[in-house]
This record gives structure tokens, C-alpha cells and sequence, in this order.
């Protein structure tokens, strides 16, 4: 009999990292973790065969927690999904949207849809956590209470969905990466295949114009470029990047030799095909 392979995420049964796991990995048996470093662990130990781990919103940016933790992890990047965040009003069976005074949910989401708290005049009540707003809403059983969370948090906590899509902003989407032990390069003719990299320039004038510079000499396109301090030093700065190609391209190659020769350091986090997603938005 086939182990079902699981996959671990931060948050509670219904966060939408939850729904990120099982639209990635139909089949697959989720496994809650109460954060990031947990959730990494839970594969380091072998728990878990995978994580999905979010790393920047199109709305409120990175998540700067994975800059600190993914390099240190020893784990590599396999994949990436992106999640369209849907924000559902969700309330106990039989409330109304009329009956609702209280409103739980994640600051983040929470900022997220302003518009629909001014138009109902309704307290908002700070809580950790998307799916575990609807926990709470479910134990308190009052009309009065109700939470913002995915479809999924409704639907596992037996409540009712009054409302879909309140989000202010109908593009909300957020960007996972899937990390495992173990690489899994695809082959060099695969299309559509990204490579992300962490570096450390060197503190000398120019440096990090002079080690991106392979990159736009060589024809790369750069998706992704992101700094955060180094080991807590004023002078030091690691920068992440996802650029279009497989690390074995020749012109690929030849960008991250040139990036060497300015930098500290450079660690490749990971070789892995671009979501389907993004062919959609071109």
C-alpha cells in the first residue's frame, strides 16, 4: 500500500496555506504547523515529505521570515504556487449579515477589507489567524461574531459563508514556494524552469551593480530581487533573486560565475519549473 505523502504548512486546518497545499498537491495529506520555523522542521525530521511556505503578496510585499529561515533550512526549492486570496464573510449557522457586531480575523486580512467593515459599522477583533478566526467564532456560537477566512475554514468548522469575495482588492494573491530535502532539478530541455539564489555582496563600490551586471550581459531576465540585512550588520546585505533559466544554461552559468567574483557568497536555493500561473498573466 502507497504511503500518502504529506505536506506541511503554517497555520490552522482552513488557513489558505492550507488551500495553497491541497491545489498544489491534490491527494496529499496536509499538516498544520503553529510557524514557519515549526513547519520547516516538520520536513527536516522527515514528518513531512514537503512545505509550502508563502514568500511575497502582491499587496503587502515579502514575507521576511523565509529570507531568515530558507537559507539556514538545508531544505531546496521544488516548486512555487500562487494562491488568490478570497476573503469569505463566514458567520454560525443561521446568522445574517444584518445580525453581525463583531468581526474576527488576521490583521493582514483584516486590512483587507476595510470597506466592508465601514459599511457594516462593525468592531473589528484582532486574532493570529485566518482559519483560527472561525475556530473561535464556532466555540463563542453567536450570531454577532463573525470571521473573515477562507472557504475551506468555513466549510471544516461547520459554519456558513454569508459573503464571498470582500476583499478590497480583487488581485490579492500570494506567492508560495515548495521546499523538500532533497533537490529535484528538472531536465535542462524543460520549459519554463526558474532558478532562485541567495547572495552576499562584497562591501566594495559598486559591487552589486557589477554582480547583476552578468546577468543583463548574458540575456537573463530577473524576476525577482529582494535585500535583507545580514546577520543583523548595518554594512552587510544578502539579496535574493529569481531569474528565468536552469542553473546547467550556459548563459546562466556564465551570469552566476560574474556574480561570484563580486560577492561573498552564493547559495543556490533551488532549480524548480515556473507555476502555470504565470503563463496565464502574459
Amino acid at each position: 500500500m502507497t504511503k500518502t505523502k504529506i505536506i506541511a504548512f503554517q497555520g490552522r486546518p482552513g488557513a489558505y496555506s492550507d488551500l495553497a497545499c491541497r491545489q498544489a498537491r491534490p491527494g496529499w495529506e496536509t499538516l498544520p504547523c503553529e510557524d514557519f520555523h515549526s513547519t520547516i522542521k516538520a520536513v527536516q525530521t522527515g514528518k513531512a515529505d514537503q512545505a509550502m511556505l508563502p514568500c511575497e503578496n502582491n499587496l503587502v510585499g515579502r514575507v521576511p521570515d523565509i529570507h531568515t529561515l530558507l537559507p539556514s533550512s538545508d531544505l531546496f526549492i521544488v516548486g512555487e504556487h500562487f494562491q488568490r486570496v478570497e476573503h469569505c464573510l463566514i458567520g454560525i449557522k443561521g446568522a445574517k449579515i444584518s445580525d453581525i457586531k463583531r468581526l474576527h480575523t488576521h490583521p493582514v486580512a483584516m486590512g483587507q477589507v476595510s470597506e466592508l467593515i465601514q459599511s457594516l459599522h462593525i468592531e473589528p477583533i484582532i486574532q493570529f489567524d485566518t482559519a483560527g478566526s472561525t475556530e473561535i467564532i464556532a466555540k463563542l456560537n453567536n450570531k454577532e461574531d463573525a470571521a473573515i477566512a477562507s472557504s475551506l475554514a468555513a466549510e471544516l468548522n461547520g459554519l456558513e459563508i454569508l459573503q464571498h469575495n470582500v476583499e478590497d482588492k480583487s488581485y490579492n494573491t500570494t506567492r508560495f514556494y515548495i521546499v523538500a530535502q532533497e533537490k529535484e532539478i528538472p531536465a535542462i530541455e524543460e520549459p519554463n524552469i526558474l532558478t532562485t539564489l541567495l547572495f552576499k555582496t562584497k562591501n566594495i563600490p559598486s559591487a552589486l551593480y557589477k554582480a547583476l551586471g552578468g546577468f543583463a550581459t548574458n540575456n537573463i531576465n530577473m524576476t525577482r530581487l529582494e535585500s535583507c540585512m545580514a546577520d543583523g550588520n548595518f554594512i552587510a546585505t544578502k539579496f535574493l533573486v529569481d531569474v528565468d533559466g536552469h542553473i546547467e544554461e550556459a548563459s546562466l552559468k556564465r551570469a552566476i560565475n560574474e556574480l561570484r567574483f563580486y560577492a561573498e557568497e552564493c547559495v543556490i536555493l533551488g532549480v524548480y519549473p515556473a507555476s502555470p500561473y504565470r503563463q496565464s498573466k502574459h
